[in-house]
């Protein structure tokens, strides 16, 4: 199953993130390596939200690495959600 990890960002974000960065990136590639991250990115054009694809077999596993993401903890997040995705084409 996946699950969309949905973050909605504070204003001045990509800004505001430059000393939490290298943390963040590291913990996302240890979540990538452990399988359970496929790929995430910010949204651009406002850069006001970011998505994150988990593959898992429950969303606790996005909602645990939302609670211990760098950019969470430093209030970067205004707010996240967890939504499961049914993927149709792909994947």
């Amino acid at each position: 199953m996946y699950y969309l990890l949905i973050y909605h960002t504070v204003e001045n974000y990509v800004e505001k993130r430059a000393p939490f960065r290298p943390e963040h990136l590291d913990y996302s590639n240890a979540a990538l390596a452990r399988g359970e991250l496929v790929m995430g990115g910010a949204l651009g054009d406002p850069p006001d939200a970011a998505l994150l694809v988990f593959r898992a077999d429950t969303p606790s596993v996005a909602e645990e690495f939302a609670r211990n993401d760098p950019y969470v903890k430093a209030g970067l997040i205004k707010d996240w959600t967890v939504r499961p995705w049914t993927v149709v084409i792909g994947g």
